[in-house]
């Protein structure tokens, strides 16, 4: 199943980019699903038409679907925030404070991401369409698998076989806190198996890619530059920008010269920031863009009579060179300065981080005896040095 992720800085558009994507896409022919993760809840809006938790159908080949954040929470983390909960009230929190506590920021938009999963699994549509939220609770999202994943594999083991110990000793005393039950390690397996599920869909560059949605504004762009060097350090492909609110060439009045040239100014940034990637242009219109009629015209613009389905760029964000003296490990990290990388290895384990976000590669057996030798960023690409320190 084709998926596009859209996301950008909030207020800039994207949900009615990917309203208007997913009736440009259906007017092939396609089965469209356009989905909103976004607690905001904006894709109504854009439809002008009341939407649920279940896909609503829109128009021919379209259909619509907000999250109910609330079942999703329900479904994958009742068990967990029920034990969570527990150590809260065995500290001092009442009840209804515990089970607040019990919730982590974010997990809203996280359970929404879980239905990509599903639609993939169900296979209803040809095409998923995903309203995604603002840029930076977005990226903290597909960035969680790989966070989680050390902790998964690594401690978590550990940890369910010492409760499985402590539990009956634990239960004889009130100094300790209440001790998970092993249907609790259990359903947090589930939970980052689930998540790993959506970000193997995601990184899968065939079927997959994000589209960043920017107004030619300085602020917009700033966070679009860093989003796309982190979405890349993550391995997830973005194969378009759009940029949306353009002013059109028939907008004459001096009032808006000063935006004129500061767009200009700015486009020119966008093209040299995100080349290859194709650039996508919609104008600022005379209209708000809510409703059939208008989210057609928006297609029209920015896709001037395209398919929007196909992979528009595809390049992959790491590769591994043989080199005189050893191994390159090669990251595509667009817009990254070296002062901004910090590179370390452990046994097997690459470890990168780039500004505030890391990355943990596996490397394979026959890399992973080597050492780290240095590192240096040129043009756009962090290349790590790997050799037999000999």
């Amino acid at each position: 199943m084709r998926t596009i992720l859209y996301t950008g800085k909030g207020g800039v558009g994207k949900t009615s980019v990917a309203a208007a994507t997913a009736l440009k896409a259906a007017s092939s022919g396609k089965r469209v699903l356009v989905m909103s993760t976004d607690p905001a809840h904006s894709l109504s809006d854009a439809f002008d038409a009341p939407i649920g938790p279940d896909p609503k159908k829109m128009a021919t080949g379209v259909w619509a679907q907000e999250m109910d954040h609330t079942s999703m929470i329900e479904e994958n983390w009742s068990e967990i925030q029920a034990y969570v909960s527990t150590v809260f009230e065995w500290q001092g929190a009442n009840t209804l404070a515990a089970e607040e506590l019990a919730m982590l920021p974010g997990m809203d938009e996280l359970f929404g991401l879980l239905m990509v999963r599903r639609h993939h699994q169900e296979a209803a549509y040809d095409a998923l369409i995903v309203d995604a939220a603002p840029t930076g609770e977005t990226l903290k999202l597909l960035s969680l698998p790989d966070q989680m994943n050390w902790y998964v594999e690594k401690l978590l083991p550990i940890q369910r076989r010492a409760a499985k110990l402590v539990r009956p000793f634990a239960s004889r005393t009130k100094s300790l806190p209440p001790l998970p039950q092993d249907s609790v390690f259990a359903a947090g397996q589930r939970f980052y198996e689930a998540i790993a599920g959506v970000e193997e869909i995601l990184t899968d560059r065939r079927e997959a890619s994000v589209r960043l949605v920017v107004n030619a504004e300085k602020m917009v762009v700033a966070e679009a530059r860093r989003a796309y060097t982190y979405l890349n350090l993550y391995d997830y492909g973005v194969d378009a920008v759009v940029v949306n609110r353009l002013l059109p060439d028939s907008v004459k009045d001096p009032y808006f010269d000063q935006w004129r040239e500061a767009q200009a100014r700015h486009m020119r940034s966008i093209e040299e920031s995100f080349s290859p990637i194709p650039i996508l242009t919609a104008r600022l219109f005379n209209r708000e863009m809510f409703g059939l009629e208008a989210l057609g015209a928006l297609a029209d613009d920015v896709f001037d009579g395209t398919d929007p389905l196909p992979m528009l760029f595809n390049g992959a964000a790491h590769d591994v060179v043989k080199t005189g003296s050893g191994y390159e490990v090669v990251f595509n990290l667009p817009l990254a300065e070296k002062r901004e990388v910090d590179l370390s290895k452990r046994g097997a384990e690459l470890f990168v981080r780039v500004g505030g976000y890391r990355r943990n590669i596996l490397l394979p057996d026959s890399l992973a005896r080597l050492a780290a030798a240095g590192a240096s960023v040129e043009d756009g690409r962090l290349k790590v040095r790997l050799t037999d320190g000999s």
